[in-house]
Formats: C-alpha cells, structure tokens, sequence
C-alpha cells in the first residue's frame, strides 16, 4: 500500500507527504530494570459511535474499548490517571458517567497484579453559581470521594470551578482543602490544573498571580504532608514547576502535568527530578514506555533521544485553546488502531481543524508513534475524504 497522500497545510495549499519514519520499536520483558519515575498515563474515554443520542448533550461511551485502552497502558508499564480531564471531565462526561467510568476501571484493575490506578475526585455535579458556599463545595468533593474510597479506589482531588467560583481569599482554599485532607484514608495526589487547560480555573488558589498561587498551595501541603503522595501541575511551565519541586516537603512527589517540557522535567536535574501524570502519554504510550525503561536503566541519552522527538508533537496537540487538546489524542488513538472510529463524546472531534491533524500527521511520523504506518495512511486519507480532500 502506498505510503503518500495528500494534506493540507496552513497556507491552504495541498501537498504530497510520504511517511518517512519506522515506528519504534518497544519491547517489555520481566527482566527489564524497575522504573526510576512513577508514571501515570491520564486514560481518554472511547465514544460509541452507534449509539443513538444527541452528542453535544449525551454521553455514549463504548465501555469495553475504553477499558482495552487502559488494559494497553498497563501492559506498557503505566499507571492510569482515571476519570480525568483527558477522559473529558467536564467536556463531555459528567459525574455520573464518570463515577462508572471509575467503577470499570477499579474492577479491571484488580483482576491485574500491580496495576495502578488512581481516581479524580472533583465537584462537577454541583454547578457553580452566586449561591454556591464553600460548605456545598466540600461536601460535593466528600460525595466523590466517600465514593470513589468505597468502590477502594485511591484519589486526585481535582481542582473544583464551583470552588473557584465561590472562594473569595486564599483562606477559602486552605479551609477547603483541609478539611478534605484530613478525612481521606490514603494519600492523595493534588492536581493544579492552570487556566489554558480551563478558563474556569483562573485565579486558583486565590490569586491570578502563579507565583501567590503557590504559596497558598504549598501552606496547604506543608500542613498536610501526610496526607498528600504528590502534586500535579498543568501550568506549562518548566520554571514554575522546578520552583515549586524544589520547595514540597521531603516525601512529596512532583508530578509533572506539563506537555510542553515533560522530557527535561522528568530527567530532572541536580536538585531533583519530576514523576509524571501527563495526558500526552496517552497518546505516545509505547515512545514513553521505552524512553522510561532507558532513563531506569541510567541511559539518560538513550532517555532524550527517545522522547524529544515526541514534544513537537505534544506542543502541537495542546496548542491553545489547550482544552482542545483531547481531539488529537483521540485522533491519534484512531490512527494507530487502538479505537475503530474518529467520534468523540460530546462532538468533540469537531474541536480541531483539517490543517491541525495533518500536522499531528507529519509529526506523529517524526516522532516515531505510528504503530502500523500503513494503516495510519488508511485512517488519515479517510478523515480528508470526510472533510473535503480527495
């Protein structure tokens, strides 16, 4: 089968590309060195096509293809970051399908030795408004969380809009998020998810400023450290991140939200290094797989040379309007046949243009993550006849 076809490019001129690159090649074995990193992968959700719905208003989710998905994670060594903002919570997929989605993943987890997962407990059920108080947004997160705790799943508690909303100092903050850490049962991982993921979320943790932001995130896991394994940060970027690494308690872990610098943040530098909980491992799980197993067996090159050629692509697909970005992991989920369909709940394979996926095309070839070339040929070309280009 021929390995050209015609895309188009931001110019509005349509040009011959050939796929240049092999795919890499990933090989797990038991005798393999135990990662240096904690990675988790956050999982995207399988829409059913078939279903017969409205998709902007219902979600229809293909069950056993989405939980194949995160079989396919485990298998490379991943930790599924469940029932996150890359399975489209709140764009999409609300509370209740949600804590389904949770309950499907902890049942498959538990048939696996070792597989890791870990839950987003949130306040998306409460609709935020004037007459929303800080009482209803911590009794909205110990609804999720006595939840997800039941069905013995472990916690992210995901930053809440209705607590965004409704907070109106950084004390509100510290009152919320204590309270909330001194009930869970286990260690949870904190995520600060920034404002180009979701404008709702501007002004977190009491200011508009990252940098007093922080501040008020750092009070409230120094008070806590007990409670807290980690933190995720989705800021995008590198040097606020390090700052903040360099400042948690002994014990607490980094974990690295940033698709644009994963590569350095993960190796790390002298004072330390970041884990990770990042959605573009998704969507690059077997280059991720390989690079980590290199950095665990103290092949920092073999790490970069790896993993930098995924980063083009991973800016690419999170390019504001960062929320987006979901459309070109599931777009890439369809290329290399981990799903049979380009749908996605909520419309959302709408939310990119012909001319973005015919890059993540071109760099998805540099970076090596095409599994089967030929078949992405085939997927690609169908997706353009769809949108206009023979």
């Amino acid at each position: 089968m021929a390995s050209t076809l015609t895309l188009p490019d931001g110019a509005g001129r349509l040009t011959s590309y050939t796929i240049r690159n092999a795919p890499l090649a990933v090989e797990r074995s038991a005798s393999r060195h135990p990662r240096n990193r904690v990675a988790y992968a956050a999982a995207h959700v399988v829409a059913d096509p078939l279903a017969a719905n409205d998709p902007w208003i219902d979600a229809a989710v293909d069950w056993d293809r989405t939980i194949a998905f995160r079989e396919y994670l485990w298998d490379l060594g991943f930790g599924v970051a469940e029932a996150m903002d890359t399975a489209q919570r709140g764009m999409g997929l609300d509370w209740t399908g949600a804590r389904e989605l949770i309950r499907r993943g902890l049942q498959a987890a538990k048939a696996r030795p070792g597989a890791l997962i870990t839950c987003g407990a949130g306040t998306d059920h409460l609709t935020p408004g004037p007459d929303v108080t800080i009482d209803d947004v911590i009794r909205a997160y110990e609804e999720q969380i006595e939840t997800i705790e039941g069905l013995g799943g472990r916690i992210i508690l995901m930053a809440s809009r209705a607590l965004g909303r409704a907070a109106r100092r950084p004390e509100d903050y510290i009152r919320v998020y204590g309270r909330i850490l001194s009930q869970v049962r286990e260690p949870v991982i904190l995520h600060w998810l920034g404002e180009m993921f979701d404008p709702a979320l501007a002004g977190y943790w009491g200011s508009g400023d990252h940098a007093a932001a922080m501040e008020t995130a750092l009070a409230v896991i120094s008070d806590h450290a007990a409670k807290v394994d980690g933190i995720k940060i989705s800021l995008l970027s590198k040097e606020k991140e390090i700052a903040m690494r360099r400042r948690l308690p002994k014990g607490v872990r980094m974990y690295t939200g940033d698709d644009f610098n994963y590569a350095e943040l993960i190796a790390g530098d002298e004072q330390g290094y970041s884990d990770a909980l990042l959605g573009i491992f998704d969507a690059i799980a077997p280059a991720a797989a390989a690079g980590l197993d290199r950095l665990a067996a103290g092949d920092e090159a073999g790490f970069h040379t790896i993993l930098e050629p995924t980063v083009p692509l991973s800016r690419h697909i999170f390019r504001a309007p960062t929320r987006f970005y979901k459309t070109g992991v599931v777009f890439l989920a369809y290329l290399n046949g981990l799903q049979d369909h380009f749908t996605m709940i909520g419309g959302q394979q709408s939310a990119r243009s012909l001319v973005h996926l015919a890059e993540l095309f071109r760099l998805a070839d540099a970076a090596r993550v095409l599994r089967d070339p030929e078949l992405a040929v085939t997927r690609m070309r169908r997706v353009l006849t769809v949108g206009g280009v023979e």
